[in-house]
């Protein structure tokens, strides 16, 4: 995506704001994050070493529950699909129980650092995590997101 660096900016402390970007770090997140930033694509075009960290590199079913929903996870120039059956009434804990998701706790609720397994860390290597619901940029956190059957969710790794 080309943003300014204004606009980008502003992306990123809303998404601060509301508790869905990358930030903090542990000892080696930089190191680590900038080396897989830096690793070449493959011929595929799926991000390189990018996803050798991710949980799932193909679409996957998780889960059970009443409801059905779809989330994507997108990195780099690869996008994954689950189909997550849940009970759960917000995103979080419908994502936090099939291991989809982690992060430190703000007072804005969960700061997501990870998806699938593959981390952002906007202090250390510019990038953040976005959250989307029906492939609309989200108006409140992954806290906040309720679980609705048949809705669409996803996180898009972004760089500011």
């Amino acid at each position: 995506m080309n943003k300014t660096k204004s606009t980008a900016a502003l992306e990123v402390a809303r998404a601060k704001e509301l508790g869905v970007a990358a930030g903090g770090g542990a000892p080696g997140a930089e190191e680590t994050s900038q080396a897989l930033e830096s690793a070449a694509p493959t011929a595929a075009g799926d991000g390189g070493v990018l996803w050798a960290s991710a949980l799932y590199a193909a679409d996957t079913e998780l889960g059970e529950g009443a409801k059905t929903i779809r989330f994507e996870c997108t990195a780099g120039n690869k996008t994954v699909a689950f189909t997550v059956h849940t009970d759960a009434e917000y995103l979080r804990a419908a994502l936090e129980e099939n291991g989809l998701i982690s992060g430190d706790e703000s007072e804005f609720g969960l700061y997501v650092k990870a998806v699938n397994g593959i981390s952002a860390d906007y202090d250390a290597d510019g990038y953040y995590w976005s959250l989307y619901v029906g492939g609309e940029y989200a108006v409140s956190g992954v806290d906040t997101t309720p679980v609705t059957d048949g809705g669409e969710y996803a996180f898009v790794r972004e760089a500011a």
